[in-house]
C-alpha cells in the first residue's frame, strides 16, 4: 500500500519536530511534577505512597484510552484525533492547576492520561502513513531524539518553576505547552489518512480487529519484548523522586543529574539508529541494542553490590548505556508491529501502546514503591526486565524462518505481513 505524501506540504524536518513535540507532552505530564511531590503532598495531606498514585492513575487512564486513539484515527483521520486530544489535555491541566485536594487532582490527572496518548500513538501511525522502510526508521529515530529531550528537561523545568512559583504553576506550564502544540498542529499538520482508507468504528469490527491482532503470536512477542525492555528504564523514571532525593541525597533542582545522562544515551541511540538505517539491518541493530541493555544492567547490579549508597556519576552511567540500547531497539520493534497491519496501523499502535502502558502503570503503582527504598533492589528489578525483553526477542528470532520475506506480499486487512 503506497504511503501518502504530506511532506509535499510539510518538510520532513518540520514534521519530525512536530511529531516529536506531540510525543513530548506525555512525558512532560509525568516528569515536570517530580520536584513538586513534597510540596503537593504537604499541601494536600498526601504521603509518598499516595503521591505515587498521581503517576499510576495517569498511566492507567493513558493505557485504557490508548486502545481508542488508534482506531478512532483509523476511522475519522489522524488530525482530528490529535486536535481533540490536545484540547482535552489543556482543559485537564487547568483542572490540575486549580485542584485543592488529592481526589480532585487524581481525577484531572486521569483526564490528562485519557488525552495524552494521541501524540505518541497516532504519531506512530502517521509516520507509517508517510514513509516506508529505511525512511520510516530515520523519521522514527528523529522523532525519538526530540521525544528523548522531554524526560531530561521536564524535571529541570519543574524545579525552576517551583523555585519561583506555587506548584500549580507547573500545570499552567503544561496548559501553555498544549495550546502551543494545538496551534502548530492546526497550522502545519496535514491529514495523512485519506477518507478512502478509513475504517468503520463499529464496536463489533473494532473488537474483531483487536482480537485478531492480540492473539497473533508474533505481535505478542514483539510487544512483550519492547514492553519489558523499556520497563527496565521506566522503573527508574517512576522511582526518580525516591532515587534522586532519597537514595542519592540530591535536591529538588538536581534531577538533571539523573535524567540528562539517561536521556543523553537515548538521544545518542536514536541518532545512531537513524544514521544506521539502510546500512545495518534492523535485526542486527536490535541485537546490538539488546547487548547494550545487558551491559548496562550487569554494570548497574555490580555497582550497587559494591557500594552501600549510590552516588553520582557512577549510579547513573549504567542507565545511560541501557537507554542507548533501548533507543536502538525501539524503532525496529515499533515499525515491525506497524508493518504487520497496514490497514489497521492505528489499532496496532494502540494495542502495542496499551501493553506497554499497562506495564508502566504496574511499575509505577506497585513495583516502584516496593523497590525504590534500596539501590540494589532497583538495579535487580531493572535487570530482570531487561532480561525478559531479550528473551522475547530471541524467541521472535527463533521463529524468523516462518516469516514471509520483505516485499513478497501485500497485506490486506487483518492479514499481517511477517517481516522485520
Amino acid at each position: 500500500m503506497p504511503p501518502t505524501q504530506p511532506t509535499q506540504t510539510v518538510p520532513l524536518r518540520r514534521l519530525a519536530f512536530l511529531l516529536g513535540g506531540l510525543a513530548m507532552f506525555g512525558p512532560f505530564s509525568i516528569d515536570t511534577i517530580f520536584p513538586a511531590f513534597g510540596h503537593i503532598g504537604a499541601e494536600l495531606g498526601a504521603d509518598t505512597v499516595a503521591m505515587q498514585q498521581t503517576i499510576s492513575v495517569y498511566l492507567l487512564a493513558y493505557a485504557l484510552m490508548s486502545v481508542v486513539h488508534g482506531p478512532l484515527s483509523d476511522a475519522i483521520g489522524r488530525r482530528k484525533v490529535i486536535i481533540g486530544g490536545l484540547s482535552m489535555f489543556a482543559l485537564a491541566s487547568v483542572g490540575c492547576a486549580l485542584a485543592r485536594d488529592l481526589p480532585t487532582l487524581l481525577a484531572f490527572r486521569a483526564l490528562q492520561g485519557l488525552s495524552a496518548g494521541v501524540g505518541l500513538i497516532v504519531g506512530r501511525a502517521l509516520i507509517r502513513d508517510v514513509l516506508h522502510g529505511d525512511d520510516a526508521q530515520r523519521l522514527m529515530s528523529q522523532v525519538s531524539m526530540i521525544f528523548g529531550v522531554a524526560p531530561a528537561i521536564a524535571p529541570i523545568i519543574g524545579g525552576w518553576i517551583l523555585g519561583w512559583a506555587h506548584w500549580s504553576a507547573i500545570f499552567w506550564f503544561l496548559v501553555g505547552f498544549a495550546l502551543l502544540l494545538l496551534l502548530a498542529v492546526s497550522v502545519w499538520l496535514p491529514e495523512t489518512h485519506p477518507p478512502q482508507l478509513r475504517l468503520s468504528l463499529a464496536p463489533k469490527r473494532l473488537l474483531r480487529d483487536y482480537w485478531a491482532i492480540f492473539v497473533n503470536p508474533r505481535f505478542q512477542r514483539l510487544a512483550a519484548s519492547g514492553t519489558f525492555n523499556f520497563s527496565a528504564l521506566f522503573l527508574y523514571i517512576a522511582s526518580a523522586p525516591a532515587f534522586v532525593m532519597g537514595l542519592m541525597g540530591l535536591g529538588e533542582r538536581q534531577f538533571g543529574w539523573f535524567f540528562i545522562p539517561m536521556i543523553g544515551g537515548m538521544m545518542l541511540g536514536a541518532y545512531t539508529s537513524g544514521r544506521s538505517a539502510g546500512r545495518i539491518s534492523g535485526v542486527r541493530l536490535a541485537n546490538i541494542g539488546f547487548i547494550c541493555c545487558g551491559v548496562g544492567a550487569v554494570a548497574n547490579v555490580a555497582y550497587n553490590l559494591l557500594v552501600p549508597v549510590p552516588s553520582i556519576p557512577w549510579a547513573v552511567l549504567p542507565m545511560a548505556i541501557g537507554s542507548f540500547g533501548i533507543a536502538l531497539v525501539f524503532p525496529i520493534l515499533t515499525l515491525a508491529v506497524l508493518d504487520m497491519y497496514p490497514r489497521q496501523r492505528g489499532s496496532a499502535s494502540s494495542l502495542q501502546a496499551f501493553t506497554g502502558l499497562l506495564m508502566n502503570a504496574v511499575v509505577a503503582g506497585l513495583l516502584s514503591p516496593l523497590l525504590s527504598h534500596k539501590g540494589l533492589h532497583l538495579a535487580l528489578g531493572s535487570a530482570v526486565f531487561a532480561l525478559l525483553g531479550w528473551v522475547f526477542w530471541r524467541w521472535e528470532m527463533g521463529m524468523a524462518g516462518r516469516h514471509v520475506p520483505e516485499g513478497t506480499q501485500d497485506a490486506a486487512a487483518l492479514e499481517p505481513t511477517d517481516r522485520l
